[in-house]
């Protein structure tokens, strides 16, 4: 099989690595990127990335990709795919897929024309996590009853934090914000786990940790290492604390969903020992995991018992939680033998617009009703 590659940064250089290691007969054949940074850490991997190419069209007329990858810049993905289904490819995307509402809609045009959902595919890397999937059967073995409530949150450490403020992400023009960028993972979640989407959002938020008056050196701290810890890529800065970046550092929201489930999420840059949590309440039961600290835990609602108690060694090679490994495997099956995947490109366009629509709750200061968004979204006529 052989597979083009448009954006060949951190991420998806990254991948490549895992693609390389653990699926047969694979071979990478070019690379669409003027500014390839993650292009060392493939060929320090022993990774041939291919043959450098201007443009995917001179890419897929040369090399004849059965998979083309795409892992550019937020803002460039509708583009790129675009690019790519004109030219008759399959295609693996990166999250989040695009970063606004008009995308969304422009890019559910473009699948509809050109073959539908099951020409793209997206990296929802945590629904193979093993944890979530333990989660999906606790729901399906009927441990948990009817979903009620879900308290979640993902929280990442200063040094995390500030390589946000530095790279390009900071831009909520090119990431479409930190809640989509970051956070489309966790509310496809949890979407995915109450089976229905939101019905209406409340949103608040904005920046207080990476401001000016927070620098170190303004308190006579000048120890600025943690913030620089995380190397950045294309268009990044050495600006922390008074950057020209305009996401915000904390937020948190609140839906309800179609039928009638709460969430409650919350989101921080700038925690020191790092959660990503949840707890879901049902009719029967209770379950509680965090992703970082490896465990999940079910208990009977009535009885109190504890049904489930597991912990969970994270692998050597996945940076998420053991998920990356079974992604590529799930992936390579779905490529390879048609088998099916736990996430479609329309539940992945689908978290996209709710987190679209959180930063837009968050800066209306509203709550949204979500009934005419899906309204349009289904017009389509994707699933």
């Amino acid at each position: 099989m052989k597979i083009g590659v448009v954006g060949l940064g951190f991420r998806l250089g990254y991948l490549m690595i895992v693609i390389a290691r653990t699926i047969p007969g694979i071979r990478f054949v070019g690379y669409v990127d003027p500014e390839p940074y993650g292009l060392a850490d493939v060929k320090a991997n022993d990774v041939d990335p291919g043959t450098s190419y201007d443009s995917i069209e001179k890419l897929v007329d040369a090399e004849k990709p059965d998979l083309i990858m795409i892992g550019s810049p937020n803002h460039m993905h509708l583009q790129h795919i675009g690019e790519a289904l004109q030219l008759g490819q399959r295609i693996f995307t990166e999250k989040p897929v695009v970063t606004s509402e008009k995308d969304t809609f422009a890019l559910l045009d473009l699948i509809r024309q050109h073959g539908g959902p099951d020409k793209v595919s997206i990296g929802l890397v945590l629904r193979y996590a093993p944890l979530y999937r333990d989660l999906v059967a606790a729901r399906d073995n009927g441990l948990l009853g009817k979903i009620v409530s879900i308290e979640a949150s993902e929280h990442i450490a200063p040094y995390h934090g500030a390589f946000f403020m530095r790279d390009w992400r900071r831009y909520s023009s090119y990431s479409g914000g930190f809640m989509l960028e970051k956070c489309c993972h966790d509310i496809d979640l949890y979407q995915g786990l109450v089976g229905s989407r939101a019905r209406r959002i409340a949103s608040f938020g904005g920046r207080k940790t990476f401001i000016p008056e927070n620098a170190p050196d303004k308190s006579g701290i000048n120890d600025m290492e943690v913030y620089y810890r995380k190397p950045g890529g294309w268009m990044s800065s050495d600006r922390v604390f008074d950057g020209d970046g305009d996401i915000v550092d904390y937020q948190t929201a609140i839906v309800e969903f179609e039928g009638e489930e709460n969430l409650c999420f919350h989101t921080n840059l700038n925690v020191p020992d790092e959660f990503r949590r949840f707890c879901v309440i049902g009719s029967h039961g209770m379950a509680e995991g965090d992703f970082i600290r490896n465990f999940f835990r079910v208990h009977n609602a009535r009885t109190s018992e504890k049904l489930i108690d597991k912990s969970y060694q994270a692998s050597g090679l996945s940076v998420h939680y053991g998920a990356d490994e079974n992604m590529i495997a799930d992936l390579f099956r779905h490529y390879l033998d048609g088998a099916p995947l736990p996430v479609s490109i329309v539940d992945g366009l689908a978290a996209g617009l709710t987190a679209i629509k959180m930063d837009e709750a968050r800066a209306r200061k509203s709550v949204i009703d979500m009934a005419p968004t899906w309204e349009k979204f289904d017009s389509y006529g994707l699933k």
